[in-house]
């Protein structure tokens, strides 16, 4: 299994963009408010890995991932796999590299959000060991529409 490896910011970020937007269309019309992920640009991707970081894995891409660094937590965002290589264990890869780069960084959490309406998604975080520990609604609206889910690291 190819191992994780990190997006540099003078890489090409069109392969990036195209498997998130790829692994995320299964969303449209199935969540409200639509995802971020339909306003994403290259230059977003690469100032995410100047900011943060953004780790891949595959040639060509297989899966994805972006890293930022709060106070108390590493955030996970973005986290996609292609459609052909779904259930092979990239996505636990990419959370197993979350929990080494967090402790790296003296951090004793991973955290992450989850549209209300993708169920399959709070099954797979929950069998990873991540915790729903917040419900939060976009602005405008007056009901719920992100879960907030977080991992502690022993």
């Amino acid at each position: 299994m190819p191992e994780p490896y990190p997006f540099l910011p003078d890489q090409d970020p069109a392969p990036v963009l195209a498997l998130i937007r790829d692994a995320f269309a299964y969303m449209q019309g199935r969540i409200d408010p639509p995802s971020s992920m339909e306003r994403l640009t290259e230059d977003d991707i690469r100032t995410q890995a100047r900011q943060g970081e953004v780790w891949l894995i595959g040639q060509p891409l297989q899966a994805c991932v972006f890293f930022i660094r709060k106070p108390d937590a590493l955030y996970i965002g973005k986290l996609a796999t292609d459609a052909a290589h779904r259930r092979k264990g990239l996505s636990r890869r990419l959370i197993a590299l979350a929990e080494s780069r967090a402790r790296a960084m003296g951090l004793t959490a991973l955290e992450l959000q989850s549209r209300i309406e993708l169920l399959e998604n709070h099954a797979a975080f929950t069998a990873m060991g991540f915790v729903k520990t917040a419900e939060t609604a976009h602005p405008g609206y007056d009901r719920p529409t992100i879960f907030t889910f977080r991992k502690a690291l022993a």
